[in-house]
């Protein structure tokens, strides 16, 4: 049958400024080191209060990186974002806003395909219902 994957999320995380506290690499790495997720890229994408977009892989923070995010999984590959994603993103982005874009594989799913495709059954569609939603219908009910 070969290799069977989880599907890939793309998730788009907007902040004012272009500071981020470690609290996001750390919650991200306990989901991985859980096999829930694997970070299979990251892209950090920024518009400067002159309207200048710019951009930086995880690579490219040296340094800076939080070491959470430090061989996330051992699986960090990249290249799956690239800089069709930075225009798109850095595009609708106002002055002084910055977007962190993390594509994840949901690892989690692996063996729930495997015994659907085992049953012979294939996925027809897939939605996903933001939590904000989720979270005002349960406040509205509860």
């Amino acid at each position: 049958m070969g290799v069977v994957s989880g599907p890939i999320d793309v998730v788009l995380l907007r902040f004012q400024g272009c500071e981020f506290n470690g609290d996001i690499a750390r919650a991200l790495r306990s989901l991985v080191d859980g096999g829930i997720v694997r970070v299979v890229d990251v892209l950090f994408v920024f518009k400067d209060e002159a309207g200048t977009v710019g951009s930086l892989e995880l690579a490219a923070l040296g340094p800076h990186l939080d070491e959470a995010f430090v061989d996330v999984d051992g699986q960090l590959g990249g290249g799956l974002l690239d800089h069709e994603d930075v225009e798109e993103v850095g595009g609708a982005l106002d002055p002084g806003v910055s977007m962190v874009v993390v594509a994840i594989e949901n690892v989690w799913a692996v063996p729930f395909i495997e015994a659907v495709r085992s049953a012979g059954g294939e996925l027809v569609d897939q939605a996903r219902v933001p939590s904000a939603v989720v979270d005002a219908v349960r406040n509205e009910v509860g």
